[in-house]
């Protein structure tokens, strides 16, 4: 399995069984891929799994450092919502279409005398009403044909009324067409016909259902089963093609969406952007030891906060919850600051509450994630280190854990890296680094000796020169060493021979993460799932990769010595100060005569022999 850390590996499992959107972020915080989903856990974990996957999504999963997620209510709410969301932040790993020719609407001219369904790919200004965006054209027709098995309306594109009366065709023999070609039906009727044909696209379909479901009925009674059959797969798709869209409504509507979850310490605020219509996005704010408070004044407070360093306040602010007369008070606020009209409401029932409870959702789920992130962190930082230091026998909490390891490359060159754990945690300002001075070759042994007593030494002096805040003045509870009884014996010996009594200390073998304490016969193992033993592995892997970055930078140092040693007439002096002047060989070797002759210390003759070497 990948390990993706902490963070992620958190977030990966606590993804809800929910539709919406998911938001993947490269290590800069740059939105990379955005994706929908019917099963937010499903989807977004699949990407995370060790498994082959396509060229575009491995190089994509590559560069994954975070993610974000957006809450829908309907698979199709996250449809639209995902490609409002490309098409704002145009993410390098998405398919990015220039228009909306992809998301077709239904269009309904009620100025028209007998108004009909239209497919129309682009919203207009022009008075009529619109309906979707939805799922292809495919999607429409089948809503066209679902709206006439109930509405008897044209589906001809005559002009009408005709100058005179046609025969009507054969739709209105069949009962599917009022025939007003035909004088069949006046314009009244025809009218309070498409109101009804309204309100079901509108979402308010429960009569159609109703008298579907009653046509359904009479045709089982009549045993005539193949229509009762034909009639249910009829209900089955208007449930599904007529699903309420949240995401995008029609209006253009410009809409901050604000509600807030609560848990009785602390609070979320969420905030779902609607623009043009369009959910655009959403963001959380943890707000801490606001839990208890009354959820009104908790929304009202941050929103004269938020909005004060808003730059865009938008025309309409819908809010779960507001104290009496805050609205208007904040009404007034706003338009001042925006210079044009804002309505502040609270909805109570219809489309704007939905799209409040809607925001509520995200808050809620927003605030179990950071609450179980919290009590994890715990777990695997605090709690651990108590834990550990209750199994190595401690009578006090290892607050300061420091780990030892030892670089070199064939006893070339060694250091030594100290790292420093508090409260769980990396301290990387207390990371100090040890070049071994005394040790010839590959002595592990030897170096965790000098390395210990060298340390101890430097709290030592510190200590009698009355330094309080110096870089080693601050003594671990707890010493980790890179290695197995031996490695450890040296280590403590070398605290011992100081006059010092060591502090509890341990040595973690690799091959079986053997934990062994000083003298002790057999190792302590722990379970591989425990956070302890992963806190312990954490310590040591950061003083490994402490060590190996500090390692090879001198081995870099020094292989760029060795060959500028090379050139007769400069010595270290020179070198010293060719490296300063020009940071590195190549730079060296790309100056001219006169430039090397100019740095301090060089003459002609030391660069003429510099330029010499570069020739070769």
């Amino acid at each position: 399995m990948i390990n993706w850390g902490e963070k992620l590996e958190e977030k990966i499992r606590m993804l809800p069984d929910s539709p919406g959107c998911y938001l993947m972020k490269d290590a800069s915080g740059e939105i990379i891929y955005v994706g929908k989903a019917v099963n937010l856990k499903n989807r977004v974990r699949s990407y995370f799994r060790d498994t082959a996957h396509t060229p575009k999504v491995a190089a994509m999963i590559a560069h994954i450092d975070d993610f974000d997620i957006l809450l829908c209510e309907t698979n199709l709410e996250a449809l639209i919502l995902e490609c409002n969301l490309i098409k704002r932040h145009k993410p390098y790993y998405n398919i990015l279409l220039k228009d909306d020719k992809h998301y077709p609407y239904l269009k309904v001219d009620m100025r028209q005398p007998f108004p009909r369904l239209e497919l129309c790919r682009k919203m207009e200004k022009d008075g009529a009403k619109y309906f979707g965006p939805y799922i292809g054209a495919n999607a429409v027709r089948q809503v066209i044909e679902a709206v006439r098995d109930v509405f008897p309306i044209r589906s001809c594109k005559q002009v009408l009324p005709p100058k005179s009366p046609k025969r009507p065709c054969m739709n209105y023999d069949i009962g599917r067409c009022l025939a007003p070609c035909a004088g069949k039906c006046t314009e009244e009727a025809y009218r309070e016909m498409m109101e009804g044909v309204l309100s079901f696209l509108g979402g308010d379909y429960d009569g159609v259902l109703k008298k579907l479901r009653k046509d359904m009925e009479e045709a089982a009674a009549a045993l005539r089963f193949e229509k009762a059959a034909a009639i249910r797969d009829k209900i089955r798709d208007v449930q599904g093609l007529m699903e309420r869209q949240i995401a995008l409504r029609t209006d253009r509507s410009e809409q901050d969406l604000i509600a807030l979850a609560q848990d009785g310490l602390d609070a979320m605020i969420q905030i779902l952007y609607v623009r043009g219509g369009r959910m655009v996005g959403g963001d959380h704010f943890a707000l801490p030891r606001e839990g208890g408070e009354e959820p009104g004044e908790v929304i009202a407070s941050f929103l004269t906060q938020y909005y004060e360093q808003a730059g865009l306040i938008p025309r309409n602010v819908l809010c779960q919850t507001l104290p009496e007369g805050a609205a208007e008070q904040l009404e007034l606020w706003l338009r001042e600051k925006k210079g044009s009209a804002v309505t502040v409401a609270t909805p109570q029932r219809g489309e704007k509450h939905e799209l409040v409870l809607l925001a509520e959702k995200n808050a809620r789920d927003a605030l179990m994630k950071r609450n179980a992130r919290r009590t994890i962190h715990e777990e695997r930082t605090v709690e651990a280190a108590k834990n550990l230091g209750k199994i190595l026998g401690m009578d006090r909490y290892p607050r300061r854990i420091e780990g030892y390891d030892i670089s070199n490359t064939q006893g070339v060159q060694s250091v030594a890296a100290m790292v420093v754990f508090i409260d769980g945690e990396p301290a990387k300002k207390e990371y100090r680094h040890f070049r071994i001075k005394t040790v010839e070759g590959a002595n592990d042994f030897a170096s965790l000796y000098e390395t210990l007593s060298r340390r101890y030494a430097h709290a030592a002096r510190e200590a009698e020169e009355g330094t309080e805040q110096g870089k080693f003045t601050d003594l671990p509870d707890l010493i980790l060493i890179d290695g197995g009884p031996q490695q450890l014996r040296f280590a403590r010996q070398a605290i011992l021979d100081l006059g010092i009594e060591p502090p509890a200390m341990f040595g973690l073998a690799e091959r079986l993460e053997e934990i062994w304490l000083p003298d002790a016969e057999e190792p302590i193992l722990l379970d591989h799932r425990t956070p302890e033993l992963q806190l312990v592995q954490r310590v040591r892997n950061e003083a490994h990769r402490f060590g190996i970055i500090h390692h090879r930078a001198l081995r870099g140092k020094a292989s760029i010595h060795s060959q500028l040693e090379d050139i007769p007439g400069v010595g270290p002096a020179r070198r010293k100060a060719l490296l300063k002047a020009f940071g590195s060989l190549k730079a060296i070797k790309a100056a001219d005569l006169e430039t090397l002759a100019g740095v301090p210390g060089m003459n002609r003759a030391a660069a003429e022999a510099v330029r010499a070497w570069a020739e070769k």
